[in-house]
Order: C-alpha cells, then sequence, then structure tokens
C-alpha cells in the first residue's frame, strides 16, 4: 500500500479484516508499506499492521512478492504509481477520484485494459457502493421497485474548512488534488447514483465558489508558516470550497447536486434520493444501516414511507457480520471493498467499479469544472470512449 494516512488507515484496517470475516478463496497479506517520511511510515507501520515498510514506492512494483498495489495518496501521484504497477503485472486498487485530470484517467483506463486481457485486474475505491443499504438500494430500482426513474437528488455536505484560520493543507491545492469539494466528495454522490440508477450523467450546469481565497501556510518559519512576531504566511486556495450542479441522466432523468466543505454543522452528511413512478428511496449516511422506502403500489390506506434496518443476513454483504439488528459502520465499506476485490483476482472476474468507471466520473468533474468556468453554460459530458477523427 501507498499511503498510510486517512485513508491508509481505512484501508489497512479492511485489509486486516477482510480474511477473518469472510471465507475467501485467497488470502490477503500485509506484505508492504510506503510513506516519503522513514520515521511516520515506520510508526504507521507497526500501528496499522504491515510486514515492512519503504519510502520509495517502486520498490513496491518492483518487488517479486508483491500481487497487489493499493493506491491511498493524493491525487497527483495516482497515474504514475497505477500505471507503472499495472505495467509490472501487479492488480491495482486506487482511490478515487481516479486522477486529477482526464488526461491521466484515459491513460489509466487504457493501461487497465491492456492489463486485463493478461489477467491483471484493477478497481477505483468508492467505498460508499459497499454500504449495505446502498447495495439494497441498487437492487430496489433494478427489481422495477421504483418503477420509471424521474428524479436523483444528492448532497455531500463538510464544514472542516469553514474557519479561515484553517491552514492551507494538499486538499486545497489544484496541483495536488485536483479539484476541492467537487472531486473530494462530489465524487462520491455523482458515482453513488450513477451506481444505484444504472444511469449515466450525460450533461451539467454548474456553479462552484471559493469562500475563503487565501488561508495560512501549515507549520512554522522553516516552510513558510508563521514568523515570530508577525502575522502568518499565507498562500492561495486554488480549488473550490462548494459545488453545486443540475444534470441530466441517461433516459431524460432530472438530477441535482450539492457538494460543500462549508456546510456549518455538518460533518459528514451524504444523502441520496431517487423518485420514481411507483416509489421513492432515499439513504442517508449519517442512519448507514438504514433506507426509507415509500411504496405507491400499496393501498393508499396503508401508504408511507418505510423504514428498512438493513442488518438481515440476506442483505447485502451483512451475512458475515452480526445477529439481525445490530448495527455495522463506516469502516465496514472497506473491509466489503477488500472482500470484493480479493474474491475478483481469485475466480478471475473484473471487479467493479472499473478504471473505466472511474474515468467516467471523472468526465463528470470535468463537464462540471467547465461548465462554472462558462457561467454555468449548460456542457454535455464527454464519452469515455475517446473518438478519434479518420
Amino acid at each position: 500500500m501507498v499511503g498510510y494516512a486517512f485513508m491508509g488507515a481505512a484501508h489497512s484496517q479492511a485489509w486486516r479484516t477482510v480474511n477473518r470475516v469472510y471465507d475467501l478463496p485467497a488470502r490477503a497479506r500485509m506484505a508492504l508499506i510506503c510513506g516519503r517520511d522513514a520515521g511516520k511510515v515506520a510508526d504507521a507501520a507497526d500501528r496499522l499492521g504491515w510486514e515492512a515498510y519503504t519510502t520509495d514506492w517502486r520498490e513496491l512494483v518492483a518487488s517479486d512478492d508483491i500481487d497487489v498495489v493499493d493506491v491511498c495518496t493524493p491525487g497527483d501521484s495516482h497515474a504514475e504509481i497505477a500505471l507503472a504497477a499495472l505495467a509490472a503485472g501487479k492488480h491495482v486498487l486506487c482511490e478515487k477520484p481516479l486522477a486529477n485530470t482526464v488526461a491521466q484517467a484515459r491513460a489509466m483506463a487504457a493501461a487497465a485494459a491492456t492489463a486485463q486481457a493478461a489477467g491483471v485486474r484493477s478497481m477505483c475505491g468508492f467505498n460508499y457502493r459497499r454500504v449495505p443499504a446502498v447495495a439494497m438500494m441498487r437492487q430496489l430500482v433494478a427489481d422495477g421497485r421504483l418503477g420509471v426513474i424521474r428524479h436523483v437528488r444528492a448532497t455531500y455536505l463538510q464544514d472542516w474548512i469553514v474557519d479561515p484560520q484553517y491552514p492551507l493543507v494538499w486538499r486545497l491545492q489544484r496541483d495536488r488534488a485536483g479539484s476541492g469539494a467537487l472531486g473530494d466528495i462530489g465524487a462520491h454522490i455523482i458515482d453513488l447514483t450513477q451506481f444505484v440508477t444504472g444511469r449515466r450523467i450525460t450533461g451539467v450546469s454548474a456553479v462552484t465558489e471559493t469562500f475563503v481565497r487565501q488561508r495560512p501556510l501549515p507549520g512554522g518559519p522553516a516552510d513558510g508558516g508563521a514568523v515570530a512576531g508577525g502575522p502568518p504566511a499565507t498562500g492561495a486556495v486554488t480549488v473550490d470550497d462548494a459545488a453545486v450542479f443540475v444534470a441530466r441522466l441517461d433516459g431524460g432523468v432530472l438530477a441535482t447536486y450539492e457538494a460543500s466543505r462549508f456546510a456549518t454543522g455538518r460533518k459528514n452528511s451524504l444523502r441520496v434520493e431517487i423518485n420514481g413512478s411507483l416509489g421513492t428511496v432515499a439513504f442517508d449516511l449519517e442512519r448507514l444501516n438504514e433506507l426509507e422506502f415509500y411504496d405507491a403500489t400499496r393501498p393508499a390506506a396503508e401508504q408511507g414511507f418505510s423504514r428498512i434496518l438493513v442488518t438481515e443476513g440476506e442483505h447485502p454483504y451483512m451475512s458475515a457480520w452480526w445477529p439481525p439488528g445490530h448495527l455495522i459502520g463506516y469502516e465496514h465499506s472497506f473491509t466489503h471493498q477488500a472482500r470484493d476485490f480479493v474474491e475478483a483476482i481469485a475466480t478471475g472476474v473484473d471487479p467493479a467499479p472499473s478504471f473505466a468507471d472511474g474515468l467516467q466520473v471523472q468526465l463528470v468533474l470535468d463537464a462540471v469544472t467547465r461548465s462554472a468556468q462558462l457561467g454555468s453554460s449548460w456542457t454535455e459530458v464527454e464519452p469515455a470512449l475517446a473518438t478519434v477523427a479518420a
């Protein structure tokens, strides 16, 4: 695994747990973790359960003892690491968004397709697909329980940078992160709604905003931060703080999306609602084990939103966990992700979401950015398969 911070810890928990919970045809061994700071990565290896550590990701790629490379770094290094790993015949799990640019994502999807022919698997890490309630939500739509899909509305709200004195971390720099709230959390609701509905976003009209444009540099005088006796040095925020857009999905479905890291009081609030001709289903991450379901086919006297507690053994992923009614949490989505990836590798099937799926989300992010730059102009989403003029 490359990276050991927030996502590295989440992925490590999954790798530690997956074979202890699920009976899989292969066993994951946590062989080697990589990070730039030798002291910190050594501590992370010990704390997170890795056998060894290195400060050079090329060592993982070159090692004959490594079968899988898990990329948990900022977006600016995804393409380089993933492309090298695929070329070396390693299976690759890469965190979302797949890359910082469409060009990088296209190169990664093309390399994944080439590697696929040689039996090398790749997957983009959209972990919310693996929440049991979300997987059940998708099944309700696929089974026709909602009828004709008409509306999609999705929000992902956080507030961790509301304070203008919060430092200029990498997530606020375009060259490192690619985009702000749009790519960081907006990518999740873009993928999740397309996954649940089985439909692709075809066009968008968007606005974005950066509310705080200068922030203190992190650290002290050595790295340009606060100087003794003077105000802290600052740097420019080069990404969006919030993005709002309307969209069309295949079949004329109307959708609205909002991603913000300035929603004061909202810590990690993701909500998706799907309206159809026969019913509605809604998911709220703050009630991760539940679905709201409205069945318009029931007699009028019995209609109303029902609460489905998604903890039964027959619900997606739940058979390996606890008795009915015993709740699971955020970290379980990563264990389910690891389960699906290990099983796909061991059985020779292609996991989802693929790098091509990651590219499709990248194309939506790009269309939203271009629409906002053009002043909310309606912008078509480019096809994932690039066309070449004859």
